[in-house]
């Protein structure tokens, strides 16, 4: 029961995305009540060709629907008063010759008066009655005759003498043995009372063979349709549970995406990225597995295992206890899997994360490993954690692997039982081969059902997990949100960034890494950052793009405070280029025009010009169109920041932001690119974070940062004189002669 708490719990927080899925799922459930009937009616169909068909000689009825006069009467000796009036009103007299239509089927009835049957409502009751007057005929003659013990056959009896009995049977008292008889087994009453109907109805000159092999016939046609549509059910069923299963996939998948795509650095810094990963294949996959599993067995195992239950004791009470025993036997079994291997199957995921991270951390530091001939501590690592996942899911197999014999073992059991039980009933006349078979294969899927079940039960556990995991990110609350109202620009502040007192902190830390930072970047001039390594230079440009949000004072975009506009629109407003050069995968081209698809082939061949680009890339034997490993790994350092660089020049925004974008730029390449960007972005606000002095020296302001806080503001030449922190990282990288010209 509490695993199917957590199911239900699992599919609240999963439910709108099955929302879309609901025909199918109405259809799919549908389809798997008419396959859950088909199943369990054919083991009916089967009983009903063995006894009737086999046993029965294809007669279904101990009353007679055409029985002759002299038949008649003679019956009526051994019934009731009560049955014989009921008898009276279910039959007409249809005289010798009267009725054309009987002849074909009884040709005796051409010269001999018979009573048909004209009313079938009550054709169980009237079954009873000819059958308890039949028992009563038998065992009534066998005490006049003083032969119980080796009883009469009544395969060679003489008509004409057991009617001409009939007289003296009238006057006869078999009151005792119509009393032994309500008390008799149900099933010897019907058989007694089927094989007097068969020698009636032969007397009649009826082809009970014709007869017998019709009704074979007509149950075996039946028996086919009911296993086709139940084919066609549960093929139904498997097409929408599948696509089911799919749509569900694919929609979790977009919607994990999408979500990702939406994060802050502040989510990102929640899960990991192999994590993140895991969750997006492997768990979702888990969820799915438990959908299209889960539609059929949690809605078919019910209806077959209560069906099969009521089909059971409708038939046969007297070896339900087998039943109990079987399932006893499974429950121990399932209660033994669920001690010791439901502990594993919640360990599984987080082993699936510990890999993906291993491998992710391997490949992405390749070069690391090998430079610091690390490879061998690497392999270990990886092993330990393919060890443990590896010996999770043997431990688990094994376990399986265990249990199948141990079910067959069961089943197997089971059937000998029942067997060897229903053999012994069969020969005290209290049950018929078919319903023994029948038995046994409802009391297979009582079982099966059981099991069914159980296996939800096992797998409910870890999909759960999976499926939570899945949930924690989709519901993870984005701390950047878009305004409800978004305001517009200023036109007159068209380009201006302004800080105005912004103070920043990562998450729930104590202190700020900015502090008090307040400045104003302008359309036409260059704002250049510097600092010592930690001092916060990469944090002030990544709150323009709102990466992160202020926790204190704003920041001004064009005039309104970046909280306040669209984060679309603000990316549209600002060329990036992080401190991390980042290439996707597909060509050069692509790349350039990954942020603007509307540029022209002209367009991007002059931002890579401006970018210091266009030389490498025409040295290219496909140019432009020459592919981009994931990750730019087939290009240089170098390359790499001048093609993010291109980049950004392609969005042609009004801010252009270089977080360090020139680190691994030669001298001249850096000379070079700056005075091209210069001429490029004469009119943009251009905002550069810098480690070399020699690259921001010519900027119009210059921001100096130590620990958080700016410490200088102003030009080259005015912080050589008046901040020494600038002049303590300038006297680091100029000559002594560069220092005093800049004073």
């Amino acid at each position: 029961m509490k695993c199917l708490r957590k199911e239900k719990k699992l599919m609240m927080r999963l439910k709108k995305y099955l929302k879309p899925f609901i025909v199918p799922i109405l259809a799919a459930i549908v389809l798997l009540f008419c396959s859950s009937m088909a199943d369990l009616k054919l083991p009916d169909v089967m009983s009903s060709i063995v006894n009737v068909g086999i046993q029965q000689s294809g007669i279904e009825h101990a009353s007679m629907d055409v029985i002759s006069e002299d038949a008649y009467e003679f019956m009526q000796a051994f019934m009731t008063e009560e049955d014989r009036s009921v008898v009276d009103e279910a039959y007409e007299l249809a005289e010798a010759g009267s009725d054309e239509t009987l002849f074909e089927t009884y040709p005796q009835a051409e010269s001999r008066n018979v009573y048909v049957l004209k009313d079938t409502e009550n054709r169980e009751e009237l079954d009873n009655i000819f059958g308890r007057a039949s028992w009563t005929m038998v065992q009534g003659m066998q005490s006049q005759d003083g032969s119980q013990s080796e009883g009469i056959s009544i395969d060679d009896i003489d008509y004409d003498q057991l009617f001409a009995m009939t007289p003296m049977l009238e006057m006869m008292d078999f009151s005792e043995t119509q009393q032994n008889a309500l008390a008799a087994d149900e099933t010897t009453i019907s058989s007694t009372g089927v094989v007097l109907a068969k020698l009636f109805y032969e007397e009649l000159g009826a082809d009970t063979s014709a007869m017998q092999s019709r009704y074979i016939l007509n149950q075996g046609m039946f028996m086919l349709l009911v296993a086709f549509c139940g084919v066609v059910a549960t093929v139904g069923v498997g097409f929408f549970a599948s696509k089911i299963g799919a749509g569900l996939g694919h929609n979790l998948r977009g919607a994990i995406f999408e979500k990702v795509e939406s994060f802050s650095s502040k989510e990102f810094n929640q899960y990991s990225t192999s994590s993140l990963i895991t969750r997006t294949t492997n768990d979702v996959q888990q969820v799915q597995m438990l959908v299209v599993m889960g539609l059929r067995m949690i809605i078919s195992a019910p209806i077959i295992g209560i069906g099969a239950l009521i089909m059971i004791f409708q038939r046969n009470t007297n070896m339900v206890w087998i039943l109990g025993v079987a399932i006893i036997a499974v429950s121990m079994l399932i209660i033994f899997m669920f001690i010791v291997a439901l502990p594993k199957f919640t360990k599984i995921q987080k082993l699936i994360d510990k890999l993906n991270l291993v491998s992710r951390e391997n490949l992405s530091g390749l070069l690391v490993v090998r430079a610091f001939r690390a490879q061998e501590f690497e392999e270990k690592r990886f092993d330990q954690a393919n060890t443990n996942l590896t010996n999770t899911n043997l431990s688990i197999q094994r376990i399986m692997a265990f249990m199948m014999p141990c079910m067959t073992l069961i089943m197997n059991f089971i059937m000998l039982l029942i067997i060897w039980v229903g053999a012994d009933q069969i020969a005290m006349s209290q049950m018929q081969v078919g319903d023994m078979m029948a038995f046994m294969q409802y009391a297979m899927q009582v079982v099966m059902a059981f099991v069914m079940i159980a296996m939800m039960f096992i797998m409910v556990p870890r999909a759960t997990v999976s499926a939570n995991r899945i949930a924690d990110v989709l519901e993870t609350e984005v701390s950047i949100q878009d305004p409800q109202k978004a305001q517009a620009f200023v036109p007159e502040k068209m380009g201006y960034v302004e800080f105005d007192d912004v103070c920043f902190n990562y998450g729930d830390a104590q202190e700020n890494v900015l502090d008090h930072i307040t400045f104003t970047a302008k359309p036409g001039e260059t704002t250049a950052i510097i600092g010592s390594t930690g001092s916060g230079k990469s944090t002030v440009v990544q709150l323009i793009p709102r990466f992160y949000d202020v926790t204190g004072g704003s920041i001004k975009v064009n005039g309104v405070d970046v909280r306040q506009i669209n984060q679309h629109e603000l990316h549209r407003q600002v060329g990036y280029v992080a401190q991390k050069g980042v290439l996707l995968s597909g060509t050069i081209e692509s790349n350039i025009k990954y942020g603007n698809e509307d540029l022209s082939e002209e367009e991007v061949r002059t931002v890579a010009k401006v970018a210091q680009a266009d030389d490498f890339i025409s040295q290219k034997e496909d140019g432009y169109q020459s592919s981009i490993a994931q990750g730019g790994t087939n290009v240089s350092g170098g390359q790499k920041q001048r093609l993010s660089i291109a980049r950004a020049l392609a969005v042609n925004a009004p801010i252009y932001v270089f977080d360090d974008s020139f680190s691994a730029l030669d001298f001249k390449t850096d000379a070079a690119l700056r005075a091209a960007l210069k001429e490029h972005t004469s009119n943009a606000t251009v905002i550069i974070v810098a480690q070399r002095v020699s690259s921001i020296m010519h900027a119009e302001q210059i921001i100096v940062l130590d620990e958080g806080k700016i410490v200088g503001k102003g030009t080259h030449d005015e912080l050589l004189k008046t901040c020494p922190t600038y002049y303590e990282i300038a006297s680091s990288q100029l000559s002594k002669e560069e220092l005093e010209n800049g004073k």
